[in-house]
């Protein structure tokens, strides 16, 4: 027992070192090389007011903090808000090959941001959060729709949430086409916001997801053991004292908002949610007590990397931060299914 814990208490130490290790690495990678040592020395300083001898110049540390510390640390958590969102649903659902965008809460976002940059909605107050409140009130309105539709209280709620997410997702989309059909001057605009991008963003985006996330990790490290027991089956949790209605619709409506925020921030990203809780699960295995807060890390890390990626790779242009997570995600997820055929004509043949 104390050998286990101390192995998951190395774990847990790895994951936290690569985060930060990851997160300082990039914010020093750009056109503008800075040392890796600077920018810890840097971040510390505006983080706890701890101050260095400055051996840096003064536009050194507006690039840092001003330009790529939020844009990263953002990354970060858009990447650990998916993850963490897929591993719920995949728990939930008791399906590894469901995501963030099963209930067709992206779908809802996407909705909301393109009627946004289409017709110049906007209210003067919100300033630059006008497009992630819209954005974020499309999630919400999609995940209504959703729910009005599968009749939440339903013993079947598990098969109707998906064929009604499936459902809303198609409309949706149809919508969307729609819309880009009629645009005009916005086009490009629309379609880099659909394909993911996080360009632009400050301390203020972060702001928006950052609450949001820290409120539901807590929610569903508290539903942990309750995920563990769902995914033994509705009839299994019943019978341990589960109240299979009530758990479901705190962890869907919690893993939903925190989809609709990190869509809300940073367009459409693809096969985090999907990807990274199926590599996490096949390395520790299913225990949500783990699985999510460790779905977490492993995103945040794997974003952070391909955000990086996508704004230095055709410099000084800028890649779409969605072509990346789909390059690295579809291949990856061809051979994770791949993997699980084997292993079922395997188990036939046995």
């Amino acid at each position: 027992m104390l050998q286990h814990r101390l192995r998951i208490l190395l774990i847990y130490l790895v994951f936290v070192a690569l985060s930060i290790i990851t997160i300082g690495a990039c914010i020093a990678i750009g056109s503008t090389s800075i040392s890796i040592s600077s920018v810890y020395k840097i971040l510390m300083k505006h983080f706890f007011s701890i101050h260095f001898p400055e051996a840096w110049e003064s536009t050194t540390e507006l690039i840092v903090w001003q330009i790529r510390a939020p844009r990263t640390i953002l990354a970060f958590l858009v990447g650990a808000s998916l993850a963490l969102a897929g591993a719920a649903f995949q728990g939930l659902l008791r399906n590894p090959l469901a995501d963030p965008y099963t209930l067709g809460v992206s779908s809802g976002a996407s909705v909301g941001a393109v009627l946004a940059i289409s017709f110049h909605l906007s209210f003067s107050f919100l300033g630059i959060f006008n497009l992630p409140f819209f954005a974020f009130a499309g999630a919400l309105i999609a995940l209504l729709l959703v729910f009005s539709l599968s009749k939440l209280g339903n013993h079947a709620m598990i098969e109707t949430l998906i064929l009604s997410g499936i459902i809303v997702s198609s409309f949706l989309g149809a919508f969307i086409s729609l819309l880009i059909s009629l645009s005009g001057e916005e086009l490009r605009q629309i379609i880099f916001w659909l394909m993911g991008s996080l360009a632009m963003r400050d301390w203020s985006h972060v702001l928006i997801i950052l609450p949001i996330l820290l409120l539901v990790l807590i929610l569903l490290q508290w539903k942990s053991r309750e995920l563990n027991i769902l995914a033994m089956g509705e009839e299994s949790a019943q019978y341990l004292g589960i109240d299979v209605g009530k758990s479901r619709k705190w962890i869907i409506i919690s893993a939903s908002l925190l989809t609709a925020a990190a869509v809300s921030v940073s367009g459409v990203i693809s096969f985090v949610g999907l990807v990274i809780p199926h590599l996490v699960r096949l390395m520790l295995g299913p225990n949500h007590i783990h699985l999510l807060p460790l779905s977490l890390l492993s995103g945040g890390i794997y974003l952070t990397v391909a955000d990086t990626l996508a704004r230095t790779l055709i410099s000084p242009a800028e890649l779409p931060i969605g072509v990346i997570t789909a390059l690295i995600g579809a291949p990856v997820f061809a051979l994770i299914l791949m993997r699980r055929n084997k292993k079922y004509r395997e188990g036939e043949t046995a």
